[in-house]
């Protein structure tokens, strides 16, 4: 895998990355590829959706209450009959898993990654 092409600190600014907490996390069986369907608390910017492919390395009843980070500033992708408002990050594992990125400690949720 080669690295991506670089870019300014001005440039990284403009994808609005924030920490959110998982308030609601389902089962998305109308989804192409396995997922779930989850609605994440941002503070001031409110309740978020998201659709995201986590079936492999996350158990549903773990995600609830889960601090996460997320692309705010995206424009909503309508995923089937679910309209995806965030991108919910995380990094490849094996076997097509993908594994959620969030704080390792306890923070307030809506603030900016930095």
């Amino acid at each position: 895998m080669q690295m991506s092409d670089t870019l300014t600190y001005e440039e990284f600014l403009k994808v609005d990355i924030r920490v959110g907490k998982i308030v609601m996390a389902e089962e998305f069986p109308e989804a192409k590829k396995p997922a779930y369907k989850l609605k994440i608390d941002f503070g001031d910017l409110g309740i978020k959706q998201s659709s995201a492919q986590l079936t492999k390395d996350h158990a549903l009843e773990e995600l609830e209450g889960m601090h996460v980070l997320c692309v705010v500033n995206f424009p909503p992708k309508q995923i089937g009959p679910w309209k995806s408002e965030v991108l919910t990050l995380g990094v490849p594992g094996k076997n097509g898993s993908w594994t959620l990125v969030g704080p390792t400690k306890d923070v307030e949720i809506g603030g900016r990654l930095a």
